[in-house]
């Protein structure tokens, strides 16, 4: 029987400097599907779905505009959607 896939979610509070730093982060790890910056009024500024074929040079728009929204310096949520095999 193949395996059900399911998602989970997580959050992260992060300074504008360490926004693009946690997101490479979190794209090494390989299993996260969908990252979206929020403001801390808990509006999306940028939502990012990751594939697994995205790599390398296809990430440098991405990384691009994570750097310009990071440069507002201001605190921002990070919020994951990963892939998760195990069912809880």
């Amino acid at each position: 029987m193949p395996e059900k896939k399911f998602t989970k979610s997580e959050e992260f509070r992060l300074k504008g400097e360490e926004v693009l730093k946690k997101i490479k982060e979190l794209v090494d790890e390989g299993n996260v599907r969908r990252v979206s910056i929020k403001n801390e009024k808990g509006d999306v500024l940028i939502e990012i779905p990751l594939t697994v074929g995205v790599i390398g040079a296809a990430l440098l728009p991405v990384w691009a505009a994570v750097g310009a929204v990071a440069a507002l310096a201001a605190n921002y949520t990070i919020s994951v959607e990963r892939a998760d095999t195990k069912q809880k």
